[in-house]
């Protein structure tokens, strides 16, 4: 079979939820005829706490509707605004930049690690001053950032530390899953995360009841709960849908096995592409501590050839944030003259991933191993 004849390997499988077809229309049947007839934060969505904050070890985790707002929400209960800074990472998805400004505060962006491409301990701690009010660190494609050391950075100066763990679910560093480092966490369950769903959705994931209590509030236009129509803060629409609720407890005991199969899917590539650093790419650092393999990134000198070159051989990449967060328009305007973020400067050049999801077979995952492995790099 020559390469034009073989089957494309998409970045993420079109047939995603399609093993649970069936239980996703029963459920959906369910939640429409049911009696209650409570489409958002009913039972499915209090049980669906109830049973991450079980797994995680958490006081409280909360459900929203979406990682972003998850984010936000959090600020917004830690009551950052306008005249605080939050220290976030060069390099990453946007959120973190426009979940700070959207509660009037503004993001200092720190420069990241040239090899994991999480944030820097040393630069964040150089952009903290005195109007910094919290830390927000986040874990990038397979890489947990170093959250023992941020948690001590964050004590030493007295600042709020928010971990922007969306990408991060089945993570778990010394022991400690990721999003329980800081005062809170969040996961995003957008349809390609580790533990994603047909549709929007997130979870506020915390250690701190109080906190835990004003997000629940947040979420639902300021309301506790009590009494409808009764509004204590100004909140946010940010609740969860039942229906999800139920399709994700149905789908939460196969998690494990689902970041497992990642899990070997990346130390298989590793093992493959360790000889490749002489040739310019680097695979992500080796093993499972502090590692969630959501996507799998390579850093490589000449992205863009290598990207065509996997197209040709019918294998889909994905070139995430070819460009750092304080060279976007929309951030730009709040850096500092004389900033330099080379290490983001430099991620956003060469990173590209590829496919890690656990639909892949064995064959598919040599096939992607050889293509990578047979690049020109020099």
């Amino acid at each position: 079979m020559t390469t034009t004849e073989l089957a494309r390997i998409p970045f993420f499988p079109p047939d995603l939820f399609e093993g649970d077809r069936e239980v996703l229309l029963r459920l959906l049947r369910e939640s429409g005829t049911c009696a209650a007839q409570r489409f958002i934060l009913g039972e499915q969505t209090a049980l669906l706490e109830r049973e991450l904050a079980e797994q995680l070890g958490a006081v409280d985790v909360v459900a929203c509707g979406s990682g972003t707002s998850a984010l936000t929400l959090v600020l917004a209960a830690m009551e950052i605004g306008p005249g605080d800074e939050v220290v976030v990472p060069a390099f990453g998805c946007a959120p973190l930049a426009s979940s700070v400004l959207s509660v009037g505060a503004r993001p200092v962006f720190a420069d990241v690690d040239p090899w994991t491409m999480v944030v820097d301990l040393a630069a964040m701690e150089q952009r903290i001053g005195p109007r910094t009010k919290a830390l927000m660190p986040a874990h990038l494609f397979s890489v947990m950032a170093d959250m023992p050391a941020i948690l001590a950075l964050a004590e030493r100066h007295g600042l709020r530390l928010l971990e922007d763990s969306a990408v991060a679910q089945g993570g778990v560093l010394a022991g400690r899953p990721a999003g329980l480092w800081g005062e809170a966490g969040v996961y995003s369950f957008v349809q390609v995360k580790t533990f994603g769903m047909p549709g929007e959705g997130g979870v506020v994931v915390t250690r701190d009841a109080e906190l835990g209590r004003t997000v629940r509030m947040l979420r639902n236009h300021g309301q506790d709960g009590k009494a409808r129509f009764r509004h204590h803060r100004i909140g946010w629409n940010s609740r969860f849908d039942e229906l999800q609720a139920a399709f994700q407890r149905h789908r939460l005991p196969g998690l494990p096995g689902r970041l497992a199969r990642r899990a070997e899917i990346a130390a298989y590539y590793t093992e493959r592409f360790a000889p490749l650093a002489e040739r310019g790419v680097l695979a992500p650092p080796p093993g499972t501590e502090g590692r969630c393999y959501y996507v799998y990134t390579l850093l490589a000198q000449r992205r863009n050839a290598l990207h065509e070159h996997l197209a040709a051989r019918g294998i889909d990449s994905h070139a995430y944030y070819p460009q750092a967060l304080p060279r976007q328009p929309a951030f730009a305007p709040y850096t500092r003259p004389g900033d330099r973020w080379p290490a983001a400067d430099r991620a956003a050049d060469r990173a590209l991933s590829i496919p890690v999801y656990p639909h892949l077979t064995d064959s598919q995952i040599e096939r992607i191993a050889e293509a990578v492995c047979d690049f020109p790099f020099n």
